[in-house]
């Protein structure tokens, strides 16, 4: 099992079920599969290496501890997200220097209310800079966004979960993470149109 496997690839389910049967070899494959993307998730919300291997530790950990409980209601991937989730947050909340707004905060969810500027520059950023320099620049736009928008987008637009699944991941509701989504979208047009600061192709059309 390599850590690029999803949910598509094996049979998650049998493993979960193998896995609550006392089998630690299959707890070890569901680790695998996903330990790279809980990662990735936790350094977008803590911005730190040091803390996403910290929060990433203590998710399968207590996931482990708490697999007789996962009820299969949802997939077992959305419930170790909701766990990373939970541990990345407590991090930054005992930052004393962090100022983070909680995910339950009351956000308006009239999207019709957010004016759409569209982003767009003079010639094709990516004839001016490398793959590996506009994913640089597209990660620090992402990691200057404030928690709660910063989170939602990450698991709809990184880790492509649905919009139900990101609202069961983060106990919010669907509403909220439509409106936490186009904001946090939004935001990212402003930052990457300065960025580049010219008219021309929207390369980033998806957000």
């Amino acid at each position: 099992m390599t850590q690029t496997a999803t949910a598509g690839s094996f049979d998650e389910t049998g493993l979960v079920q193998r896995a609550q049967a006392g089998d630690d070899a299959a707890f070890t494959a569901l680790v695998n599969a996903y330990a790279r993307k809980i990662f990735r998730l936790a350094k977008h919300i803590t911005q730190s290496d040091e803390d996403a291997e910290d929060v990433l530790q203590e998710t399968f950990l207590k996931a482990y501890e708490h697999l007789s409980g996962f009820q299969g209601n949802s997939k077992f991937y959305t419930w170790v997200v909701r766990i990373a989730v939970n541990e990345a947050l407590m991090k930054l909340r005992k930052r004393k220097s962090d100022k983070t707004v909680p995910l339950d905060e009351p956000i308006d969810t009239g999207e019709e209310e957010v004016a759409r500027e569209i982003a767009v520059w003079a010639d094709n950023p990516e004839e001016h800079y490398s793959r590996e320099e506009l994913g640089e620049i597209l990660d620090k736009a992402i990691e200057s966004l404030k928690p709660s928008f910063r989170t939602v987008f990450v698991l709809r637009d990184i880790e492509e979960l649905s919009t139900e699944e990101t609202a069961d991941a983060l106990k919010i509701s669907v509403p909220a993470v439509k409106s936490r989504l186009l904001r946090a979208r939004l935001q990212l047009r402003e930052k990457l149109t300065r960025q580049f600061k010219r008219k021309g192709d929207d390369v980033f059309a998806y957000l």
